[in-house]
Formats: structure tokens, C-alpha cells, sequence
């Protein structure tokens, strides 16, 4: 087997980050620290954290670089805050592809990628074009790069990625958290019982899939209803159509004050996926988006951190609404569904 250099990719908390975003840089840095030890155990011959303040530089371009600097013969590249939950047989396969002879990749999710092992990298990625996002890469590998790639995207732990504090807190790993938590705590409780209910109806919203209905309809008592949209929402491929959303139309239709009161007519409970709301309202440049400090607030029902007043307006709706109703992101209405509904732990650290 070739040599696998693993490099995790952290990004520090940026100038302007507040309370928030340093709780999650924090976090996600303990993530990366776990993941070079478990790798070298792994069998990667070279794991180092690649970190550094947030900038303009695409995905695309930073890998370009760091290939080229680096020429690595088979290379993992993931996110600080990626598969906290994997496993060492996980770590064990991602490593095995890398340092391949044949033109292969695996990913864990194909469509969706936060971790990809190339194998042969130095040959192929030091011409890499500026993709936004990790999750482009392996379809780039597929389709351009001539990549025979495969995925683990039944293996729905390797989905979990911690994008925000709310997942801190679905992982069970929010111990000394720097605010109260214990509006999004309640909402989560109140959405597990009414899961546990075979007479309620439980409401998920947004880039969910196939897999997690799957599992909804298996593992809940409740009834279920799902409306999938934007799912691929941040591949960033050529041609993609403008971000819609059924949900969001009705918000614009009746104002983001509505939100609690409409999901309370179609369900028990509900998670939702707010990024699909405000791509569908500001655009898929995130840049448009409320600030990060702003999203992450929604996600643990913070109305009055929030500076935007139409998510905050949002969030407000949520917090007071007759049903518990929890916002995030795909990780919350995905394979974080598992973690929201059940009741036991499942924390990495533990």
C-alpha cells in the first residue's frame, strides 16, 4: 500500500466570530485533535491539522495548493468538525482507499462528501478546478478525473458533520456551553415524545433523504411527514436552478412570524432545516445569509442574540409556538434525526 497522508482542515474563529463561533472553533478543534491520534492508529503515515483564520479561498483551491506544495501519493482530506462518530474500522477504509494503485476514491457520501480519500492524489488533484465545497469533489473525481469512486453513505454515523453548536448539543457534548440552552433542550424533548406518540405526527423539513424516512418510519412511533427540498443545495455545480422552497413560500406569503403557527397546523413537532429557507429567501451565496452568530442563535431558539430581524422574527415563531419545533441545518433533519429522537447518549467522548 502507498503512503496516506491525511489532512483534516480546521478553520479558526475569524475576527468577527462572538460567543458562538469560538465555542464551535473550540470544539471542532478537540474533533481534529481525536482524529489524528485515531488515524495514525489507522495506519495513515501522515496526519497533521491544517488550520488557519477564515478567508475567501475556495475548497477547490486550497486542496490545489496543499497537492501541490505537498505531493502526496494517497491523500484523506476532511473538515475539523467531520465524522465525529466514525469508527476505527471507518478511519481503517478511508485510509486502505488512499493508498490504493488503482485510480479510486472513496467518499463518505458521494453527493454530499465531508471526508474523500484519493488515491494517487499528487497526479490528479494539483489540477483541481476552484470547486466551493468538499462536496463536489468526488463527482469531480467521477466525471472529469475518469475516478472509479465509491461511498459509504449507508453507514449513517459517517454523515454526522458539526456545522454548528446545535449539533454539539445533539451529540450530547455541550457540557459548559458559554449560553443557556435550555429552550433547545425542551424543543428536542418535546419532539422525542411526540416521536414516541403513535398517535402525533411528527413534521421533518428540508435536505433530508431516502435513508432517514427509512429510518423515521422504522425506529418512530409517530406518524411522519416530509418535505424534502434542495437536497445537493451546496454541491455548487454548473447549471443548477435558483434555491425554492415550498415552506418558504408560505413564510413569504404570510411573514416569518407565521413559521410556528403554519408547522403547528401539519404536525406535532417538527425539525426544520433553515438553510433551505434562507437560500430560498437570500440566495445560495451564503454571504447573503444572516451571519454565522445569527444562525447558530436560531438553532438554539436565541431570538434575542439574533441582529437580522427576519430570522429573528423566525426564530421567535418557533420558540413560542404551540408545538416544539426545533431549527438547524441537514445535519439536524439527516442523520442527526437519530440523535435528536432518541433518548440515550451517544457521545464520541465518552
Amino acid at each position: 500500500m502507498r503512503p496516506v497522508t491525511v489532512r483534516i482542515l480546521h478553520p479558526e474563529a475569524g475576527p468577527r466570530a462572538a460567543v458562538l463561533g469560538r465555542w464551535l472553533a473550540d470544539e471542532r478543534a478537540r474533533v481534529a485533535v481525536r482524529h489524528v491520534e485515531a488515524f495514525r492508529a489507522a495506519g495513515a503515515a501522515d496526519v497533521a491539522i491544517v488550520s488557519g483564520p477564515p478567508d475567501a479561498t475556495s475548497f477547490g483551491a486550497r486542496l490545489r495548493g496543499l497537492v501541490r506544495a505537498e505531493r502526496p501519493a494517497g491523500l484523506v482530506v476532511l473538515g475539523s468538525g467531520a465524522i465525529p462518530l466514525a469508527s476505527a474500522r471507518d478511519l481503517r477504509d478511508f485510509v486502505g482507499a488512499a493508498g490504493s494503485d488503482a485510480p479510486v476514491a472513496l467518499a463518505n457520501n458521494i453527493y454530499s462528501a465531508d471526508v474523500v480519500a484519493v488515491a494517487g492524489a499528487s497526479n490528479t488533484l494539483g489540477d483541481l478546478p476552484d470547486l466551493p465545497s468538499d462536496n463536489a469533489l468526488p463527482r469531480w473525481l467521477a466525471e472529469v478525473a475518469g475516478y472509479e469512486v465509491s461511498d459509504l453513505r449507508r453507514r449513517w454515523r459517517l454523515a454526522v458533520d458539526i456545522d454548528g453548536p446545535l449539533d454539539l448539543v445533539l451529540l450530547d457534548v455541550d457540557r459548559g456551553a458559554p449560553v443557556d440552552l435550555e429552550r433547545v433542550r425542551a424543543a428536542l424533548a418535546g419532539a422525542r415524545r411526540v416521536a414516541a406518540d403513535p398517535g402525533s405526527e411528527l413534521l421533518v423539513a428540508g435536505r433530508t433523504s431516502a435513508a432517514t424516512i427509512g429510518w423515521l418510519e422504522r425506529s418512530t412511533a409517530s406518524r411522519s411527514r416530509v418535505l424534502v427540498e434542495e437536497r445537493g443545495l451546496r454541491t455548487g455545480l454548473p447549471g443548477q436552478r435558483a434555491p425554492a422552497s415550498v415552506l418558504g413560500d408560505l413564510i413569504e406569503r404570510d411573514g416569518p412570524e407565521s413559521l410556528g403557527r403554519t408547522l403547528a397546523r401539519y404536525g406535532d413537532a417538527a425539525l426544520v432545516d433553515t438553510r433551505v429557507l434562507m437560500a430560498a429567501r437570500f440566495g445560495r451565496d451564503e454571504a447573503r445569509w444572516p451571519d454565522a452568530e445569527d444562525r447558530y442563535a436560531s438553532d438554539l431558539l436565541l431570538a434575542e442574540a439574533i441582529t437580522d430581524p427576519w430570522l429573528r422574527a423566525l426564530t421567535e415563531s418557533a420558540a413560542l409556538a404551540s408545538i416544539p419545533i426545533v431549527l438547524g441545518g441537514h445535519t439536524l433533519v439527516g442523520p442527526g434525526s437519530r440523535l435528536a429522537l432518541r433518548t440515550r447518549s451517544v457521545s464520541p467522548w465518552r
